[in-house]
């Protein structure tokens, strides 16, 4: 199974849902690969924000060693699940999308929980640590259903 994470620039919500879809995957012994990635190129090749690390090191993740790199066409043929933070980046997606297999594979990563069905992951990067530590709750829940998902089928 392969999943990939998609948010705007790839250096704060998605990467934290990488690192902790990485987590929950161990923790549940699955096989599992999982990326991340930005609907734009602004920061490409950098490290994700400090919050974002910093965060994420609070909760025993290590996501300091990955790099932002933009989304790409041929990400449709290597993943089968292409979770999206918000509508903009499933607009974005979608319209790069080459036939109606690749838009299915397309999913708002919040539609996954049962509390949070339709809303975005909002983006904390212009906000302070109390947005990290949101969207890190946010992103745990859907990745532990996603997760539950994938091993019950």
């Amino acid at each position: 199974m392969k999943v990939l994470m998609v948010c705007l620039g790839n250096i704060c919500r998605s990467p934290m849902a990488e690192g902790i879809m990485r987590a929950e995957a161990a923790r549940q012994g699955m096989d599992i690969e999982v990326d991340s990635a930005g609907t734009s190129a602004w920061h490409v090749g950098e490290s994700p924000d400090d919050r974002a690390v910093a965060n994420m090191q609070q909760h025993n993740i290590d996501i300091s060693n990955l790099r932002a790199r933009k989304f790409e066409v041929s990400d449709f043929d290597h993943f089968d699940y292409i979770f999206v933070m918000d509508q903009n980046n499933f607009k974005d997606v979608t319209s790069s999308a080459r036939n109606s297999d690749d838009k299915l594979k397309v999913k708002l990563l919040m539609d996954m929980t049962s509390t949070h069905t339709g809303l975005p992951v909002p983006d904390p990067y212009f906000g302070g640590d109390e947005g990290f530590e949101n969207v890190y709750h946010m992103l745990t829940e859907a990745c532990e259903r996603i997760a539950a998902k994938l091993t019950s089928h």
